[in-house]
């Protein structure tokens, strides 16, 4: 059979995709990075179709009958309707929403079955497309009107995000290369503002990343203070740097795991965010590769380490301020069980009410957090 020259493409991603650890956004951006000759539709067809027949892989191998090439995985993805299968009984449930059993077994057992095979179910579709606006270089309303004729709405939530009903090349817009805007989705944004913190207080960014949640909360501060991003990959910390310049925050200090000052910040924060490193359960649509990753160990050891990272994260902060707890999973262990061994652990009290959100049709990911005060 003749292939068109996206769908070449599209095998040699597959293949490639299934012996190496990147996360499949960043693998397919490094891929396009290194093959100039295809267009944005080229892109598009490659990126939808590895994304749709990574979240549907179980069911499609089981449809397929056996261990079959991804040429006729695809063959039968095209004209591919899932539903289809949703009560076939023949076929194990887990198999029919294509989750892994273990991650089945545990959403069923939080939620009942019901709720747990909806919640799969959204995770199986894409993600819309959410910005943040730069509050200290423009307004929401401003940018809405400059992208009128897109199909684009103000978030019902947070006061700083516009929903895109389609994708849009927004990272090709000058006003993002300008710093007007951020991609964050709308929980995230919402769990970012749990960081309350005011001009001249001190904060730090326990497990900063690229900086994605001091930026949305970094305008409170007008620019008096200072946010420590701190994270133990130098990668990412290189990211959050650039970042920083361009939506023009000045009181940011990036700081490695091992720099000499890190030690003198003990018991002197207002404010520490631990965004916790987690499942990721919450952001299935935009990573389907991540479900196929989980299992009862990995939850178990996450669970560990979010109970170190928190314990060492507690440490910077100062008498009477707070600590906030996030992660982007869906999973009580690490979210209200974490909250509650926390609470019995240490002097804290828990700060008014936890967010909580839950993947949604149209809406914002699933996302936890929680304030909890110092008391001592």
């Amino acid at each position: 059979m003749q292939y068109t020259f996206p769908e070449v493409h599209l095998f040699q991603v597959l293949r490639r995709f299934e012996h190496q650890h990147l996360p499949l956004d960043l693998f397919l951006r490094h891929y396009f990075q290194a093959h100039k000759a295809l267009g944005s539709k080229d892109r598009q067809l490659i990126a939808e179709a590895t994304y749709g027949m990574t979240r549907w892989s179980l069911l499609l191998d089981h449809v397929s009958e056996g261990v079959p090439s991804w040429e006729k995985r695809y063959t039968i993805f095209r004209n591919f309707q899932p539903e289809n299968y949703l009560y076939v009984n023949t076929i194990p449930l887990h198999t029919r929403i294509s989750f892994p059993q273990e991650l089945f077994a545990h959403l069923v057992k939080q939620y009942g079955k019901e709720k747990a095979i909806h919640l799969c179910q959204i995770c199986n579709t894409q993600a819309s497309l959410t910005v943040r606006i730069n509050p200290a270089k423009t307004t929401r309303e401003a940018l809405l009107e400059e992208w009128n004729e897109h199909p684009v709405s103000p978030t019902s939530h947070s006061p700083f995000g516009i929903q895109c009903k389609k994708r849009i090349p927004l990272t090709s817009f000058p006003t993002f290369k300008e710093g007007l805007f951020e991609i964050q989705d709308e929980a995230s944004q919402l769990v970012a503002l749990y960081v309350k913190a005011q001009p001249g207080d001190l904060v730090l960014d326990y497990c900063a990343g690229s900086g994605g949640k001091t930026l949305a909360f970094a305008h409170q501060m007008e620019g008096k203070g200072q946010i420590y991003l701190h994270d133990v990959r130098r990668g990412v910390l290189d990211q959050a740097k650039k970042r920083l310049k361009r939506a023009g925050i000045q009181n940011g200090q990036v700081i490695h795991d091992t720099h000499p000052h890190l030690a003198t910040l003990r018991r002197k924060m207002d404010w520490v965010l631990v965004d916790a490193p987690c499942t990721g359960t919450g952001t299935l649509r935009r990573n389907p590769d991540q479900k196929w990753k989980f299992s009862n160990a990995l939850l178990n050891r996450l669970v560990g380490e979010q109970r170190l990272i928190f314990e060492k994260a507690l440490s910077y902060v100062k008498p009477k301020g707070a600590i906030v707890y996030a992660t982007c999973s869906m999973l009580r262990e690490e979210n209200e069980d974490q909250l509650h061994r926390f609470l019995a652990s240490y002097p804290l009290k828990l700060e008014g009410d936890p967010f909580v959100s839950l993947p949604s049709y149209e809406g914002m990911d699933g996302f936890f957090a929680a304030t909890l005060r110092k008391v001592e």
